[in-house]
């Protein structure tokens, strides 16, 4: 029998995770033809970046990733904080994607945030229907600030960007006028005080594994 093929959003999901043994082992192992048929250039950037990747050592991948994704604000992977900075609009942000994933039966992973982008591919991948698309695309701005500045810095990992977008709608005036704004005057500002920056509904557990930061600091 034929292997199920993988969805181009759900294998971005999984290149745009810190890079671990069993990671880089399967997509060593992984055929183009494995892939699904995917939308505009999807096909080739994905190709593009399992070139780069394939043939760098774990080590490489795992400082590139770090110093891309960990430590720069910029190009931090999780969304709201684009948008909302550390806001108390962040907090009822979170909970919206926390229940939007509920109401499609995907868990939420207890050590991750749900703003995380390589979650909220893998719940495009899986959502039946247009809800995962148009989820992504209600955070279109960050998902835009962040492609920018992998451009800008010649990042391999712009290609996983323009995957994701390709399978987007164009963009709206509004998205337009929202994404200046944001890349001239950052995130909003407001901070959240002693209070957690997102509501307990979406942090950890006691006990269990703890919360990747927001920015920065992986071990």
């Amino acid at each position: 029998m034929a292997p199920e093929p993988v969805h181009p959003l759900k294998l971005a999901s999984v290149l745009l995770q810190y890079p671990t043994p069993a990671t880089r082992e399967a997509v060593a192992e992984l055929d183009p033809a494995e892939i699904a048929p995917s939308r505009g250039r999807q096909a080739q950037q994905l190709a593009s970046f399992l070139d780069w990747y394939r043939v760098r050592p774990l080590d490489e991948l795992q400082r590139t990733y770090v110093e891309t994704f960990d430590f720069a604000k910029q190009r931090s992977l999780h969304l709201t904080y684009h948008l909302h900075g550390d806001s108390r609009q962040r907090g009822l942000a979170l909970l919206k994607l926390k229940q939007a994933y509920a109401d499609e039966g995907l868990d939420a992973e207890a050590g991750e945030l749900p703003d995380f982008l390589p979650l909220m591919l893998e719940f495009c991948a899986l959502a039946p229907g247009p809800g995962g698309r148009d989820l992504l695309d209600r955070h279109r701005p960050a998902i835009e600030l962040i492609r920018d500045s992998l451009h800008r810095e010649r990042s391999p990992f712009a290609d996983l960007l323009d995957v994701v977008v390709d399978g987007l709608p164009g963009l709206t005036g509004r998205q337009v006028a929202r994404i200046r704004r944001l890349a001239a005057e950052g995130p909003p500002t407001e901070e959240v005080g002693l209070e957690p920056f997102a509501p307990p509904e979406v942090m950890p557990v006691p006990g269990g594994p703890p919360a990747q930061p927001m920015i920065g600091g992986r071990e």
